[in-house]
């Protein structure tokens, strides 16, 4: 039966503007602040592999600088009233969001729409965030987990845009021309397709009509789709890369195969089968197996990241040297296990409990009611989709948790990446 005190289609306002902007509304007069979560379709798929990065950079510079204020004044504006706003950028999209008091709410919008419609892309600005991103890249390359996902990517989607790192690389930001970033901005930021909630103290209508005095006159004539991404198979067998990092005590390993879209019809008997494999409690049968029961890692742990392309899933652990073999064999046993047995009815039910548990948690901020909300949207899943939840998890039977463990996973076709120093056994 459907909980009514769930965010559903009698309480999310949806209107669609004639220039492709979706506007999703929903009251909360429970606090005095106002969240805004949204997204254009401007990932770093529109960006080729000699400019790795390209989408990123472009995302960083959006709030340093635009025809009506420079990056001072924005902050400036945002500081004395205690605002927020952000940007950040990922395959498919570049998301974008607010918080503030419901009175400010249109100085939040004003800045939104002047960093996405007209950022002017100071050349100063342009040098700093270039530094900023190099410097984050030497980073990177000191941390075992980063470059254990760097490579884990890189060897499950060879030459496929997924196989990419989105902040990019030493040679290609240092590349990246300040045109180039101008060029990105007018190609792919546009409302075609753009989606915003607005979640918090005021009232659909009311948010819907500031939204849209900001928003509803963009037009990009120029505004491209992104490539359609490529499918991504699936390892021969077992591939591997090696990351030595010699100075460091801990290795970090990831491995893995590409995932189901969130779209797919058995996505959450995908989803709850995780849960199963390397989340619920102490991170689920692998890290019971690996970190409690073996004693083998510092932390071991699974994830599913359904999106609107491939993305893997994915299991990782951070073990000594020495104990890299035997986590990999143990995780791939879980795994054989996973498609092997059905899973006891006591423990499904146990996972089903924690992820309807968990979803009013996560309902509990405005952050994330419009996190939850926008999702609903981009993912195609219905304004009803929370109410429906939890007797879609219900639904769920150890039956088509092991048919997905069978469809998704694999003991023999995996792409496993180790950062880390070498153990001489």
């Amino acid at each position: 039966m459907a909980d009514i005190h769930f965010p559903g289609p009698e309480t999310i306002y949806r209107r669609v503007l004639p220039n492709g902007l979706t506007i999703l509304a929903y009251e909360n007069f429970a606090s005095e602040s106002v969240v805004i979560e949204g997204l254009v379709r401007a990932g770093a798929l529109g960006e080729s592999a000699d400019k790795a990065g390209l989408a990123a950079f472009t995302t960083a510079l959006l709030d340093r600088g635009t025809q009506q204020r420079s990056f001072a004044q924005i902050y400036e504006a945002l500081e004395s009233v205690g605002a927020d706003i952000y940007f950040s950028c990922d395959k498919h999209t570049t998301d974008f969001g607010a918080s503030s008091l419901v009175e400010d709410v249109d100085l939040v919008l004003a800045l939104l729409a002047e960093s996405l419609r007209e950022p002017s892309f100071p050349a100063q600005q342009v040098e700093q965030v270039r530094g900023q991103t190099l410097t984050s890249l030497v980073m990177r390359a000191n941390d075992t987990g980063r470059m254990a996902r760097l490579a884990f990517y890189d060897l499950l989607y060879p030459n496929h845009p997924y196989g990419r790192s989105v902040t990019g690389y030493p040679e290609t930001v240092q590349a990246i021309t300040r045109e180039e970033i101008a060029r990105f901005h007018r190609d792919y930021f546009g409302p075609q397709g753009m989606i915003l909630t607005i979640v918090g103290h005021i009232e659909a209508e009311k948010a819907v009509e500031k939204v849209t005095a900001v928003f509803g006159d963009w037009h990009n004539p120029q505004q491209k789709p992104l490539p359609v991404v490529p499918p991504a198979p699936r390892p021969a067998g077992l591939v591997r890369a090696f990351v030595p990092m010699p100075d460091k005590a801990q290795a970090d390993l990831l491995l893995g195969l590409p995932g189901p879209l969130r779209s797919a019809p058995d996505y959450l008997d995908a989803s709850l089968m995780n849960t199963v494999l390397g989340v619920f409690g102490m991170m689920g049968r692998i890290g019971y197996s690996v970190r409690e029961e073996q004693g083998l890692a510092y932390y071991a742990y699974s994830r599913l990241q359904g999106s609107l392309g491939p993305s893997p899933w994915f299991a990782g652990a951070g073990v000594a040297p020495e104990d890299v073999e035997q986590a990999i064999t143990a995780i791939r046993h879980e795994i054989g296990r996973m498609q092997d047995e059905l899973v006891p009815a006591d423990e499904l039910a146990d996972s089903q409990a924690f992820r309807i548990g968990s979803l009013p948690v996560s309902l509990e901020t405005n952050s994330g009611l419009a996190g939850v909300i926008g999702d609903l949207e981009l993912h195609d899943l219905g304004l009803d989709y929370l109410q429906r939840f939890p007797d879609l998890i219900r639904a769920v039977t150890p039956e088509r948790v092991q048919a997905a463990a069978r469809k998704y996973l694999s003991t023999e076709q995996l792409a496993i990446a180790v950062a880390g120093s070498q153990f001489e056994g």
